[in-house]
Order: C-alpha cells, then sequence, then structure tokens
C-alpha cells in the first residue's frame, strides 16, 4: 500500500493520543493561536530522533512566543515515550505515544520494518513510523507539510520559526493545494 500524501488547506486526519505524564492531546480541541506544530519522531531506539527532539525542546519557548503548541509523536510504547522524555529532559514538549499505523498511514507516514538493535543498542519495533513534520492552522487544515522515507536531513526548527514568521508577516497561503489535472 502506498503513502498518501495531506493536501494543503484541506483538513488533516484526527489525532487523539495519550501524553507522557497521563494527559490526552486531541488536535483542534485547543488549537494554537497561530498553528499547532506537529512532529512524529520514529522512537526511543533513534539517537537521531533523541537530538532533533532535544533541540526542539530547546526553542519551545520561540514556539510558544509565536502561538504555536507543540506536539511530539510516536508510535512508541508508553515506556518507551517515558524514557525518550526523560532522555530528551522534556519540560516544555509534550510527548505523545502510541499512534496507530493505521493512523500514521492516514497522515501519510512511511512505515519500516524492524532491522533488530540500533547502534545505541536499543530494539526497533517490529513496525514504525518514520519522521514527519506537519503545520496545521487552528481550524485544522494543513499549512505545512515534510514527510520522510529516513532519519537523516529533517526540516530545521530554526528555519520553521523563520518560516513562520514570514507566513504571518506577508500572511502567506499554504502552498501545493492544486489537485486538478496538469
Amino acid at each position: 500500500m502506498s503513502t498518501l500524501a495531506l493536501t494543503p488547506r484541506q483538513p488533516v486526519p484526527a489525532l487523539n493520543i495519550p501524553l507522557v505524564g497521563g494527559d490526552r492531546f486531541v488536535l483542534g480541541a485547543a488549537p494554537g493561536d497561530t498553528f499547532d506544530l506537529i512532529v512524529f519522531y520514529r522512537g526511543l531506539h533513534c539517537p537521531i530522533c533523541a537530538k532533533y527532539l532535544m533541540e526542539l525542546e530547546r526553542l519551545m519557548p520561540e514556539f510558544e512566543k509565536r502561538g504555536v503548541n507543540v506536539i511530539a509523536v510516536s508510535s512508541d510504547s508508553a515506556e518507551r515515550a517515558e524514557a525518550m522524555a526523560e532522555k530528551i529532559k522534556a519540560v516544555q514538549l509534550k510527548v505523545g505515544y502510541a499512534i496507530s499505523l493505521q493512523s500514521a498511514r492516514q497522515w501519510g507516514l512511511y512505515i519500516s520494518a524492524s532491522r533488530g538493535q540500533t547502534s545505541i543498542g536499543i530494539d526497533e519495533p517490529a513496525l514504525f513510523s518514520e519522521p514527519a513534520v506537519f503545520i496545521v492552522r487552528p481550524d485544522g487544515t494543513l499549512y505545512y507539510g515534510s514527510t520522510q522515507t529516513m532519519p537523516f536531513a529533517r526540516p530545521q526548527f530554526q528555519d520553521l520559526l523563520a518560516a513562520i514568521d514570514f507566513a504571518v508577516a506577508k500572511n502567506y497561503p499554504a502552498r501545493g493545494e492544486y489537485t486538478g489535472e496538469v
């Protein structure tokens, strides 16, 4: 089955998942004033994800200043998500877990099969989703999306902050929305 891309300016799939610490995140229930930033990561087994999420945690005050609600999400279990939250010293960053692979596919994420232990000695789950970053408007429509087949070369959060500043200042529309014949 192929991965389907989401369409800018169209509603994104539902997202209702548990959070480390016992709460739930329901996309759209309390959207950010400007945007929601949803960062899908591979899981505890991924050292690149940990480094990436540490940078996101560091920049949380910048996103909050801009009215951006942020969550990191994986298909990991509660225990693995808690271990990741501890590893990255998540204080402000909400860490969600247990997204089903069916839901991950609805978001257009790529799915990988386990290759065993990673370089940091942690087993990969049998199946897990690859990284993606989405910026969603408060009305639940897609503004920006980036999905990946690999853990490498992800969108940098400093670049996303600059893009958010530009988009807000210039009232820049979501692009890539055309779905007609070419």
